[in-house]
């Protein structure tokens, strides 16, 4: 480049900055927040300075994105001139020599708090093993205790990031996408940032799947004009009885989103066509005051159910009962004229501004309901507080528990006095006994729900009146665990059995260490091995855990063990696997080497060759050919290929995202893999024999194994056969479908021998 195109470009770039600031203050200056222009022009100033010369991937000036930021935070978030300037400002500790002090100094302390919790973290939580990943998310949830701008900012970020993908590294975008889908789309949607969430899953599926994306995107558009008629026809007699009660309103359509398409049509093994909840229709309205804006609500609902007959079974009240995340509305399914259930969602222009912009809406009102908003953010800032305050050493662990608890779905439960409490979908009666007091669920024995007994891994419904039964005798057991579902109840059971666990092995080292004493020997880790092989244990922390609880009692054996003289009869030999005496050789493992040198900006090529030299398929997930994939490299330098939307990547993306690879296919049809089907249809006499010709013979595919159960003149089973690639399984299931009496016929993770 010239100096003469050079100038050129800095000019370019001096414009495109200049209009990006100007309009992220026509947008401020635009709302009901005081107008601090003189601060955001000065963090303006500043990020600019600071970030000088410094280009993103896209080839821009690297200020245009903190400005982008800002914007968001501005427009579609709602937020003032403190969180405008952090926004502006969020990057500079990390990428420049500036310092959170500095920020400090020439701003105020609440700008230089929240960008401190904005800037990424040195040094571990998890120790040796750690995941930068999970340590800058524990530490912004740290930050967020003292002020909730600092997550919101980091969505914004966030949604940035994911708006200007495509100039990233395919790994960096699966890594990026990845932990968005994982945990920041669910922590918008928990802040009820209703829009930034659905756009954020989009976007991450769009790079995930591409294929997918653009399929879905290109069906919605196909179908578009038969959903408008739909549309129209459905609400022509809504809007004429809501004019004739002179209410203010508008209607609107609410298309589901192509992330939300696909999850559905995973989750129930269904193809696109099958899906009859993609349009739901919106009434907004603009109450007359807002003493009687809940009793608008179901005047409304009353007049349309006049209309249309409502399912008796679909009413959800969330304008009594709001979501912890704030979100109101009425929701009630109508059967239209023409024999379609369709969702109809009531809200008041203040209810959709809280569903759309979150609890930074919630700023905006200052009315009587604040006060009980601003309750449940704290009472989820209380519960975000819980778990930090409890270690969680591994940083998977730490993911899950935080997603666990902080993004499910919710139901009512009273107490026996009436009180209402919200607790995640599937908690069983120990979450509750946990969720009112450590004491109370540390000592429960059961629970009365509506009246009956019913033991402590007892599911909850919403609506449920529970009393929990306690006993002073009772102690937290090792069970608990396996029906606990929220992290507060987790935390607690595994803490207090860890501090048990610590007490037994304590009194076990000194029973032992008083037994050894007794018999003249000092305790030298060689006796503690030996003692481990013979109680058939792994660690010498077991053996003093199981000696403690008396699972082991020390007597003649021990003795016996202690006599025994090193050297004689060959006795080491045993401790030794391949020397003296015959045994069972275990079969030998094909082992893979590992890839040496990983280049991980590359694209690796899954050729069959490589695939039974240097990869390993995941077993959690068992990926063929034609099947969106990545590659992660473990512990011992080897790489995993996994399906994209296996949960168990979905993991790795969010806590290990620099370990992970963009791999292709390049297999041909050289090697074969299973794959497993589910069937399901009408039973009839030579069904089996149909299902075979068309694998075996027709497709000439071999079946490994086949389960198929009738009941009620109906069949369902599963089928393992193996297949080159995705293309087989295309043929297979298209075939199989010609079946008149098929019904269902999916590609599925497991094959189960029962149904």
């Amino acid at each position: 480049m010239t100096d003469e195109e050079k100038i050129l470009q800095e000019q370019k770039d001096e414009e495109m900055i200049n209009q990006g600031f100007q309009h992220l203050l026509d947008c401020y200056l635009a709302s009901k927040h005081r107008k601090k222009v003189e601060i955001i022009t000065k963090a303006f100033n500043f990020a600019k300075q600071a970030h000088k010369g410094v280009k993103r991937r896209s080839g821009e000036p690297y200020i245009m994105h903190p400005i982008a930021v800002a914007q968001i935070v501005c427009c579609e978030i709602g937020l003032g001139s403190t969180s405008i300037c952090a926004a502006l400002l969020h990057d500079v500790v990390e990428d420049t020599d500036y310092t959170v002090e500095d920020i400090e100094n020439l701003f105020n302390p609440k700008i230089a708090q929240i960008v401190d919790g904005l800037t990424k973290i040195s040094g571990g939580i998890f120790g040796d093993r750690a995941s930068a990943q999970a340590e800058n998310f524990k530490k912004l949830l740290l930050t967020m205790n003292d002020d909730i701008r600092v997550i919101l900012i980091k969505i914004a970020d966030r949604l940035h990031n994911m708006r200007t993908l495509g100039s990233m590294l395919p790994n960096k975008q699966y890594k990026i996408a990845g932990e968005t889908l994982y945990i920041y789309a669910p922590l918008a949607n928990r802040l009820g940032l209703n829009k930034i969430k659905t756009e954020l899953e989009d976007l991450s599926f769009k790079y995930e799947h591409p294929e997918e994306y653009a399929q879905i995107e290109a069906k919605l558009k196909a179908t578009k004009e038969e959903r408008d008629e739909v549309f129209n026809t459905f609400t022509a007699p809504i809007r004429a009885k809501l004019d004739k009660m002179g209410i203010k309103y508008r209607i609107l359509a609410r298309i589901k989103s192509p992330y939300s398409i696909w999850n559905k049509m995973q989750t129930k093994h269904i193809p696109f066509d099958e899906i009859y909840d993609i349009l739901a229709v919106r009434i907004i309205f603009d109450p007359t005051d807002v003493e009687v804006e809940f009793d608008e609500c179901f005047s409304i609902y009353v007049a349309i159910s006049k209309i249309y007959k409502p399912h008796p079974d679909r009413l959800r009240d969330w304008v009594n009962h709001p979501k912890s995340n704030g979100y109101q509305a009425l929701h009630v399914t109508l059967m239209s004229n023409k024999g379609q259930w369709i969702e109809v969602q009531i809200r008041s222009e203040r209810m959709n501004d809280v569903a759309e912009q979150g609890f930074a809406a919630h700023w905006k009102y200052k009315d009587g309901t604040q006060g009980e908003d601003e309750g449940e953010l704290e009472k989820w800032l209380r519960t975000i507080k819980e778990i930090l305050d409890d270690p969680q050493p591994d940083a998977m662990d730490f993911l899950d528990t935080i997603k666990l608890n902080l993004f499910a779905s919710e139901i009512f439960v009273f107490t026996p006095k009436g009180e209402i409490k919200t607790m995640p979908q599937n908690c069983t009666a120990l979450d509750f006994a946990f969720s009112i007091h450590t004491f109370l669920g540390s000592h429960c024995i059961g629970a009365k729900v509506n009246h009956k007994l019913v033991p402590l891994s007892h599911k909850l419904q919403s609506g449920d009146q529970v009393e929990i039964l306690t006993s002073k005798s009772q102690h937290v057991q090792p069970s608990w665990i396996n029906f606990a579902t929220t992290a507060k109840a987790k935390a607690k059971i595994t803490s207090i059995l860890k501090r048990e666990q610590r007490a037994m092995q304590q009194k076990g080292e000194d029973m032992l260490l008083e037994f050894l004493t007794q018999e003249g020997v000092t305790l030298t880790d060689e006796y503690l091995q030996k003692l481990c092989l013979l109680h058939q244990m792994k660690t010498p922390e077991e053996l003093y855990a199981a000696i403690g609880g008396k699972q082991i009692v020390l007597g003649e054996t021990e003795k016996e063990e202690l006599k025994e003289k090193q050297s004689s009869s060959n006795t080491w030999k045993k401790f030794i696997p391949f020397i003296g005496g015959k045994t069972n050789k275990p079969k030998p493992v094909e082992k893979k080497e590992p890839l040496q040198k990983i280049d991980s900006k590359k694209i690796l090529k899954l050729t069959p060759e490589a695939i039974k030299k240097n990869f390993i398929i995941a077993d959690c997930c068992k990926p063929i050919p034609g099947d969106d994939v990545l590659g992660f490299i473990d512990e011992q330098n080897h790489v995993v290929i996994h399906k994209r939307q296996c949960p168990m990547a979905a993991k790795l993306k969010t806590s290990y995202g620099n370990r992970l690879l963009a791999v292709e296919w390049e297999t041909g049809k050289a090697l074969d893999f299973p794959v497993n089907i589910y069937i399901q249809g009408i039973d009839t006499i030579g069904i089996l024999h149909r299902i075979a010709d068309i694998v075996s013979e027709e497709l000439n595919v071999n079946i490994r194994k086949i389960f198929i159960e009738t009941k009620d003149g109906l069949f369902e089973g599963h089928i393992q056969m193996f297949v080159h690639d995705v293309d087989d399984v295309k043929t297979i299931i298209s075939k199989l479908q010609k079946i008149e009496e098929m019904k269902v016929v999916t590609r599925v993770e497991k094959f189960e021998d029962k149904v």
